[in-house]
């Protein structure tokens, strides 16, 4: 243990464990089911799309911009308890947005607010109907399936409609809590803006008219509701919109600086005593809090939901949990290493990463993969939970699969080197790709409530693996002194823009066809990509080996015949542009 307390290196690890382990839970609190709050506020497909495709941009490029000022001006700390300190609030600003049937102004097309659709004609199979908009919903325990039977049973009035009896509503898929409904036997719920899909019936479009809104009263046709619900001209849509933007852009601009500032920081603090084997092992901390948070906070929240709420989304106590353990991640960031000595580095990296990029077509092609993985994995993160709701799963139940797939990471680390040594990099991202497309489609025909949870699996490979393979190939490729830089821009530029294009995407395939639509689409994309991709492997440029007795050459004599020999070697033409700085 060094004298000087700035070196401590023991304590200084200790703490960034600690840091990295409530910033998991902190994360888990929210973001998993950030898209479904924003189905609960009454947002359909298109809108949630949009707005997440936001978030990803911002995260992708202003993250990295306030991480690069912080350096410079010796503001890290500040940077990083500001963050949290400010997503604290901002997060409480996120409850404020009223849901899509509080806004004042709003009305359904066809009723107000509370009213019931017009009756459906005798004998009309397969159409949805509604009772009261303000009968209270029931709460069935967290991670258990919707009774089959809780939808159908009820009395019928005279006009036709299905009355559910108080206490055994169902609430509607997607909609704000509130909104009371009841199917006809062949129905399962299918949230707003979503075509059912095949054997689970269909919406008669021609006999509902409400919008494209998950907040209405009876979860509403694709056909009429593509039309009213992207209309922004309805005052209720136009103000939860806005709203819900206006507070995700502020969180993200507060929260996206967190994680790059505090891994430059404690990566140069470990830098700096010659320690940075010891940083590869931190990032075990942060999946294992997003696993045990995850689950800990959907627990907690369908024990608390009857006591504390009594109106609007459930989905705000994820917020308030969210508050309490940032306030925790703020004490421990008091104490996380920053470094307060610099050693002086080019200013101009990123440009030199951007020239190896566009000059080495190994880079372009993995490029271009992160960028697909990034959209197809978009897909997944926005609205795999709104197709597990459809199916009956609770949020227990949601909870448990992302932990599932964070486990599965961290099982198969310790095999990281064997799997990487007996496919190479190569085929580690082909087998990434092909177990993605099959987790996708697998997505596509879910038939119950726990049929997500053996998938999750996979994602040991299509995500655990496949980043492995992209990280290690990144750092064969960079020149010296570009590894971490453009390790950064793969994993946050090209990867968060691929996220945000395939957000707003999505979204629109979402309301334009299906969810089962969104992830076969995305399937068949990622198969005809990795074919693309091992094909042209042979055809790339083999990569460069360092040539050691060329160098062995030159230093021995200046005056070797070797120059022009020497001008083709990267790590001699790194080492004189260094040198030159």
């Amino acid at each position: 243990m060094s004298a000087n307390p700035q070196w401590d290196i023991s304590r200084a690890l200790g703490v960034a464990k600690l840091f990295h382990l409530v910033c998991g839970v902190r994360d888990a609190c929210v973001t998993p089911f950030l898209t479904l709050y924003l189905r609960q506020l009454g947002l359909a497909a298109p809108w949630v799309g949009i707005l997440m495709g936001t978030k990803h941009l911002i995260a992708a490029f202003w993250g990295p911009f306030c991480a690069f000022l912080a350096k410079i001006y010796q503001k890290r700390r500040v940077l990083l308890m500001g963050s949290l300190l400010g997503s604290v609030g901002a997060s409480m600003v996120m409850v404020l947005v009223p849901p899509l049937h509080e806004v004042p102004g709003y009305r359904s097309s066809n009723a107000s607010d509370g009213a019931t659709p017009t009756a459906p004609p005798p004998g009309a199979a397969g159409t949805v109907t509604a009772t009261s908009a303000r009968q209270p919903a029931s709460s069935h325990a967290a991670g258990s399936p919707s009774p089959a039977g809780e939808s159908r049973t009820g009395t019928v009035d005279p006009a036709g409609f299905r009355k559910a009896p108080a206490g055994n509503v169902h609430e509607s898929a997607g909609g704000p809590p509130g909104y009371a409904r009841t199917t006809s036997p062949p129905l399962h719920p299918v949230t707003a803006g979503v075509k059912a899909t095949p054997g689970e019936g269909a919406f008669n479009a021609g006999r509902t008219v409400l919008p494209l809104l998950a907040g209405g009263p009876a979860n509403l046709s694709a056909a009429q509701g593509s039309a009213q619900g992207l209309d922004l001209s309805l005052e209720g849509l136009r103000w939860t919109f806005l709203l819900s933007l206006g507070s995700l852009v502020f969180w993200e601009l507060l929260t996206a600086p967190l994680e790059q500032v505090a891994d430059d920081s404690l990566y140069e603090y470990l830098d700096f005593v010659d320690a940075t084997d010891r940083y590869r092992s931190l990032w075990i901390w942060r999946p294992l809090g997003m696993s045990a948070g995850v689950c800990g906070v959907t627990a907690l929240v369908g024990q608390l939901e009857c006591v504390l709420m009594t109106n609007g989304p459930r989905g705000v106590l994820h917020f308030y949990g969210y508050s309490l353990v940032s306030t925790l991640a703020l004490l421990v960031s008091v104490s996380f290493p920053v470094p307060i000595c610099r050693r002086r580095e080019p200013s101009y990296k990123t440009v030199k990463t951007l020239s190896l990029v566009g000059g080495a077509p190994r880079l372009i092609v993995l490029a271009l993969t992160v960028f697909l993985v990034g959209a197809a994995t978009s897909a997944v993160q926005n609205f795999l939970f709104w197709h597990m709701e459809d199916h009956g799963s609770g949020e227990l139940v949601m909870g448990f699969s992302v932990a599932l797939g964070s486990l599965g990471e961290i099982l198969l680390h310790p095999f990281k080197a064997t799997l990487l040594r007996k496919l190479s990099r190569v085929g580690t991202v082909g087998l990434g790709l092909g177990c993605l497309a099959a987790q996708l489609l697998y997505y596509s025909f879910l038939w119950s409530w726990w049929s997500v949870l053996p998938a999750q699996i996979l994602n040991a490979v299509s995500s655990g693996a496949l980043w492995w393979a992209v990280k290690a190939s990144v750092e064969d490729l960079a020149t010296p002194g570009t590894a971490r830089p453009l390790g950064a821009m793969f994993q946050g530029h090209i990867s968060g823009g691929g996220s945000s294009l395939g957000s707003v995407v999505g979204g629109f395939v979402v309301m334009s066809f299906s969810l089962a639509v969104l992830y076969q689409a995305c399937c068949v994309v990622l198969l005809l990509w990795l074919a693309l991709f091992l094909s042209i492997q042979p055809r790339l440029p083999q990569e460069q080996k360092i040539n050691y007795s060329k160098l062995l050459v030159m230093e021995a004599s200046d005056t070797s015949d070797s120059e022009q020999g020497t001008e083709r070697d990267w790590l001699v033409k790194a080492m004189r542009e260094e040198d030159s700085e």
